[in-house]
């Protein structure tokens, strides 16, 4: 159980799990509303997102409408992993607490 936090290192990093906890519901947000809700600059973010895309959890697309702007989108397989991450996390809560009670 702690095993599954640890070996996971694109969730274990608090703005990546901020990134992926705030996509989750949205399921995809423009890059500069994240930059802006985490209070990180564009290149912080940017080297997480790609950490992000390369374990698959999120797609960086370009669009070009008024402007060109930044897309970030929540994969199949990234909210599988949030959900399986929190789900290990919780569990050892309860242990901790468990333990604690002793």
């Amino acid at each position: 159980m702690f095993r599954e936090l640890i070996e996971n290192h694109a969730l274990g990093n608090p703005v990546r799990l901020s990134i992926m906890l705030y996509l989750l519901p949205r399921g995809k947000v423009l890059f500069r509303e994240l930059m802006t809700i985490l209070e990180i600059t564009p290149g912080n973010l940017d080297s997480h997102l790609k950490k992000l895309e390369k374990e698959g959890y999120v797609v960086i697309k370009k669009i070009i409408a008024d402007r060109p702007r930044t897309v970030i989108e929540i994969t199949e397989k990234g909210a599988e992993e949030v959900g399986s991450y929190l789900r290990a996390l919780k569990k050892l809560i309860e242990n901790l607490g468990e333990v604690g009670e002793k």
